[in-house]
């Protein structure tokens, strides 16, 4: 046993001395792939932790919550509550996201009863100065968390400004609470001065409950949404965490199967270092076998040479991982650019399953990328082996398409399958099962292809030398081949798939703009915050601006359909019924005004209402809008990429017909004919409320958008260039280990009279024809792949579709890149080999 370990350490030593740049590159691949997973793992999961504690931190000791399924409800409601037999406290709450002038976001402020919240949520009581105890009760204070004071840059005794309709509120910071988590913005008032000074007077958006000792909470929450109705909703704390990790979950399972797309090109990566070792050493392994070596034995000892490379892969890129995610939580955020997390300030934090995973997974795919030349090694019949020239014959087994062309056909079913947690799983096999059957078919498409170009440059008589050498060898090798090839087309076609992706999206985001964006000038009321609002007479005054010919309002609302899920926005504009896709872009059939019976409410419902909720077309369905909530009909479908959680348009009239809101938080201006736009922003501003106008052009907007866009892809980017760096050292290892190893092979060209210059015009033309035919077949590969991400991963993801779009000038230059680079390599790699002494280099077969 101590001698097979001496025997297993000394091959495993010689092996790496004299192939280290090949391993170097499989670990760097392998930890760059944990590292971009493991990273994106303790973001979001450090981000999502502090997001919910500071969700729970505002429900405090409350057992329930009962809200509107509208934001704001009617205070009636309190009284009853608060005598519910079973309830010990009812506690109101009025939260509101109030506009902060002159800052990109909106202040969290909660309105509370300081007696009844001081038994529910303690934290949340403000601390007044000693001299002033009175302050929780004054209408004109407000107590700031210590983020929100640094963030607003005011102190205790300092003034602060916000926003009411058109108007602004000043507040005295009164103090500090006292208890909030590190970065959460929130002030806390009296709630009848928040009442007062917002004009919600009589409005309450939650009130939570605790509980009498003893009582059942599931029976009670039953009971109590049985006899309040569907108008209300009544939720827990998890409710409010599963919201969150609804919105987030489909950007975070993406972002960490992006990430695990390098760890699966490291996984070939190993797979070529593995099998051009096993068979390089080929000749020795059956000596060994002759000597006594065991096929276990053989088969542990490159096994364990691939999971080697495998940990030292996952060690490294654990710690890259840990560095980069605190980096990124530093510096850039803890979405990466989802914005799902706002108004926390999380901390990486160690964490020993995700660590024991990845470590884990780093491992396995090294093992599995070593197991088919660990088999073939091992099932080797030392007698063959020995004789030099039968190393094609170990690589036979990967030329049998049958494996490839099954894995093939269950990735085209599994695209059938629809979504399974809310997460397009069955998509992402598709895309795995995908590439490995592609890469699988390698062997026999490689050997059909430079077959039939050897057979028919052979029919030619005037076929140089090099080019018939190199089809040749091409054609009789394809199993080399087909390795070399493999990395090319792995990267590459991940390269494809993902460039076709981001870039059908982005022009498919263009064009929606192009739709939505119709108007000249764009106006906001509070764009960050739910407190601003156009009274009817400001509208009016709006309306009479010199230079405006339309000026068509809107209003931007919430309902809640499942405490369980985020929110469904209610945008209500002024739509004409029977032309919606003047105003939308519409998916599918629309259901004219005739189609309506008399006295029907039409909507127009976005995709993701299709997939979350089951909404088709001509559907009749209830919605808690107004006092008692009314049957609308679904007109159509229309797209929108802002949403993700789903939104429902309905025309102005009608909302404020079932409302009685006849607030404007939008306006979209079009402006008369040889107007200026300058000329009625102008006129905007010198209105009494002019300040309070957030002005854009569709310009302005179509930039900001897409800017938003580009940074929420950012990853996505980076790993785009990942999959190209890897691409181009997967090349170069594979093409210097095969050339190194030809070394017989081109002393045996020398003797027959073949310069080195035609060794080298060979190698540089095989690198270029396995390059080219990689590229090709990769953006095959690729486009296949982008077809299940535009139209099955996206759609199931985000509940979207959008239009295919390639990138033809960015592929273009990445694959001549790729080919230059292969060219080169081969080339630099075959100076070596040819500059052995002809003699010396075919001497092993004396």
């Amino acid at each position: 046993m101590r001698g097979h370990r001496r025997l297993a350490r000394w091959l495993l030593s010689a092996e790496w001395h004299s192939h280290r740049g090949r391993a170097l590159v499989a670990i760097a691949t392998i930890a760059l792939g944990v590292a971009l997973g493991y990273a994106v793992q303790l973001i979001n999961s450090a981000a999502f932790n502090e997001f919910s504690a500071a969700a729970r931190s505002l429900s405090g000791e409350a057992d329930l919550q009962v809200r509107g399924a509208q934001p704001l409800f009617d205070d009636s409601i309190y009284p009853r509550l608060s005598t519910e037999p079973g309830v010990a406290l009812a506690s109101p709450v009025l939260a509101l996201d109030v506009t902060v002038p002159d800052q990109s976001a909106a202040l969290p402020v909660l309105g509370i009863d300081v007696f009844k919240a001081s038994r529910i949520a303690p934290d949340l009581i403000g601390v007044p100065s000693a001299d002033r105890p009175f302050d929780t009760l004054a209408a004109d204070t407000v107590f700031l968390s210590a983020a929100a004071q640094q963030w607003l840059n005011v102190k205790i005794g300092d003034d602060v400004a916000l926003q009411s309709g058109t108007s602004i509120v000043h507040f005295r910071v009164a103090g500090g609470l006292v208890r909030t988590r590190p970065g959460q913005r929130l002030a806390v008032m009296d709630i009848a001065a928040a009442q007062w000074k917002f004009g919600k007077v009589g409005k309450l958006s939650r009130i939570d409950v605790q509980l009498e000792r003893g009582i059942d909470r599931e029976r009670f929450k039953r009971d109590l949404q049985a006899r309040l109705g569907s108008r209300w909703v009544i939720s827990e704390t998890r409710d409010a965490e599963s919201r969150t990790d609804r919105l987030s979950r489909a950007y975070r399972i993406n972002m960490n199967v992006l990430a695990l797309v390098a760890l699966f090109t490291g996984a070939f990566l190993v797979f070529s270092t593995q099998a051009l070792g096993v068979v390089r050493r080929r000749a020795q392994f059956a000596m060994l076998r002759v000597l006594g070596l065991t096929r276990g034995q053989l088969l542990r000892q490159i096994l364990m040479e691939g999971a080697l490379l495998g940990l030292l892969g996952s060690l490294s890129g654990l710690a890259l991982g840990y560095a980069m995610a605190s980096g990124a939580l530093r510096f850039f955020g803890s979405d990466l650019g989802g914005g799902y997390f706002p108004g926390v300030q999380p901390h990486v934090g160690f964490e020993p399953l995700a660590t024991a995973l990845f470590l884990m997974l780093g491992i396995a795919v090294s093992v599995l990328g070593s197991l088919a030349p660990a088999l073939e090694a091992a099932r080797a019949r030392p007698a063959v082996a020995l004789k030099a020239g039968a190393e094609e014959g170990a690589l036979a087994r990967l030329a049998t398409p049958w494996p490839a062309l099954a894995c093939l056909l269950v990735a085209g079913v599994l695209t059938q399958v629809p979504p399974l947690f809310d997460a397009p799983i069955a998509g992402y096999l598709a895309v795995a099962l995908l590439l490995i059957g592609g890469i699988a078919l390698m062997p026999r498409v490689t050997a059909l292809i430079f077959g039939a170009a050897s057979r028919a440059l052979g029919a030619q008589r005037r076929a140089g030398a090099a080019s018939t050498l190199a089809l040749a060898r091409l054609a009789n090798a394809p199993g080399h081949a087909s390795i070399a090839m493999g990395g090319v087309l792995s990267s590459f076609a991940l390269i494809v798939a993902m460039a076709i992706m981001v870039a059908s999206f982005r022009v498919s985001v263009e064009d929606w703009l192009g739709h939505l964006l119709s108007a000249d000038l764009y106006v906001r009321v509070a764009p960050n915050g739910d407190t601003g609002g156009l009274r009817p007479d400001e509208q009016t005054l709006l309306r009479t601006v010199p230079g405006i010919r339309t000026a068509a309002f809107a209003r931007t609302s919430h309902i809640t359909l499942d405490p369980a899920r985020p929110d469904i926005a209610v945008l209500a504009r002024e739509i004409d019924a029977a032309d919606p896709g003047a105003n939308l872009q519409m998916t599918g059939a629309v259901l004219p005004p005739s189609a309506l019976h008399e006295g029907e409410t039409p909507v127009w419902v976005s995709e993701a209402m299709v997939d979350l909720y089951g909404y088709k077309l001509a559907q009749r369905v209830q919605l808690p809008l107004g006092e008692r909530g009314h049957v609308f009909v679904v007109a159509g479908v229309w797209r929108d990429y802002v949403r993700q959680s789903g939104a429902i348009q309905i025309r102005l009239a009608d909302y404020r017909r079932l409302t009685a809101d006849t607030g404007a938080t939008d306006v979209a201006v079009t402006v008369q004919p040889g107007t200026s736009v300058e000329r009625v922003m102008a006129g905007l501003r010198a209105l009494p409320f002019g300040a309070s106008l957030s002005l854009s052009q569709p310009g302005e907007i179509r930039a900001r958008t897409l800017v938003i866009f580009d940074r929420s892809f950012a990853v996505t980017y980076l790993l785009e260039g990942v999959a190209i760096v890897i691409g181009l050292f997967g090349v170069a290892a594979t093409f210097s280990a095969q050339t190194l190893a030809r070394a017989r092979e081109f002393g045996m060209l020398r003797h027959v009279g073949v310069t080195r210059s035609q060794v080298l015009a060979i190698l540089a033309l095989e690198g270029g024809m396995l390059t080219a035919c990689g590229i090709a077949m990769g953006f095959v590969l690729g486009f296949a792949i982008s077809l299940i991400l535009v139209f099955v991963v996206n759609p199931q993801s985000f509940h979207w579709s959008m239009s295919l779009h390639v990138p033809w000038t960015v592929l273009g230059t990445v694959a001549l890149v790729m080919l230059a680079s292969s060219c080169s390599t081969a080339v630099i790699a075959g100076r070596g080999a040819v500059s052995v002494d002809a003699v010396r280099a075919v001497k092993e077969d004396w």
